[in-house]
C-alpha cells in the first residue's frame, strides 16, 4: 500500500476550515467539494489514458484521453457522497458504483448493509471515496471487497487519516495489488470511541445532518 498526502497550501486552509465546529453543513458541503477536486487531482495521476487523433481548427494533433474501461467511482455510503461531485467533475467519463458501510459502535468492525457493483471489476481501476480514516475497517473492507472481484488497481480518497487507520490497512491489505492511499491530513490519533482526533467530528452528520433512530 502507498500512502500520499497532498500537502497543499489550499488543503490546509480547507481542512482548517472544516475542522472548525461552527462551520455550518452548506459550507461544510462546499468545502468538501472543492477539497475533494484539489485530492482528485493527486489520486489520477495514474489514471490510465490512449493516445487520441482529433481535428484542430488548423490541422490534427495527437492527445489523449481517458481509456477502456473506465474507471469506476464508488462512495461508501452515506458519508462517501458528499464526495462523489469533487470526484465526477475531474473524472466525467467515469462510472458510478456504490458501496454500503457502517461501523459497529461497540465492535468498531465494518458492517456490509448495500452494494451496487459490477461482480467484474478486472482491468478498472476503482477510486474509493470516503472522508475519514479512523479505525480502517470500512476502507479495509471496501477494499477487500473490490479485490475479491478482480481489481488490482485501488485508489483511495480520503479527507482525513489516523495513523492507526493507515497501519491497519497497510497491515490487512499490504501488497495485494496495487492499492493506494491520498489523503489531505494525517492526524495525531484516535480516541477510545475510534474518532479521530482532532478531526472534524462525523463527517456524515456534519455534511447532511443528525438522522435519529
Amino acid at each position: 500500500m502507498e500512502l500520499h498526502v497532498a500537502d497543499h497550501p489550499l488543503i490546509r486552509h480547507k481542512v482548517t476550515v472544516l475542522r472548525d465546529k461552527t462551520t455550518p453543513s452548506p459550507t461544510f458541503r462546499l468545502l468538501v467539494d472543492e477539497l475533494v477536486t484539489l485530492l482528485a487531482y493527486e489520486a489520477t495521476r495514474q489514471v490510465r489514458v490512449v493516445e487520441h487523433e482529433v481535428e484542430t481548427p488548423l490541422t490534427t494533433a495527437i492527445g489523449t484521453k481517458i481509456a477502456d474501461p473506465a474507471p469506476i467511482i464508488v462512495p461508501i455510503l452515506r458519508a462517501g457522497l458528499g464526495m462523489l461531485d469533487g470526484m465526477t467533475r475531474l473524472i466525467p467519463s467515469a462510472e458510478v458504483g456504490f458501496l454500503g458501510l457502517k461501523r459497529d459502535e461497540e465492535t468498531l468492525e465494518a458492517v456490509t448493509y448495500a452494494n451496487r457493483l459490477p461482480d467484474d471489476l478486472t482491468g478498472r481501476q476503482v477510486f474509493l471515496i470516503d472522508p475519514m480514516l479512523a479505525t480502517g475497517g470500512s476502507l479495509i473492507a471496501a477494499i477487500e471487497y473490490t479485490l475479491e472481484r478482480g481489481a488490482t488497481d485501488v485508489t483511495c480518497v480520503c479527507l482525513l487519516a489516523a495513523p492507526e487507520g493507515i497501519e491497519k490497512v497497510q497491515q490487512e491489505i499490504g501488497d495485494r495489488g496495487d492499492v493506494k492511499v491520498v489523503v489531505a491530513h494525517v492526524d495525531e490519533k484516535l480516541n477510545e470511541q475510534g474518532y479521530i482526533v482532532p478531526g472534524l467530528g462525523d463527517a456524515g452528520d456534519r455534511l447532511y445532518g443528525i438522522i435519529g433512530d
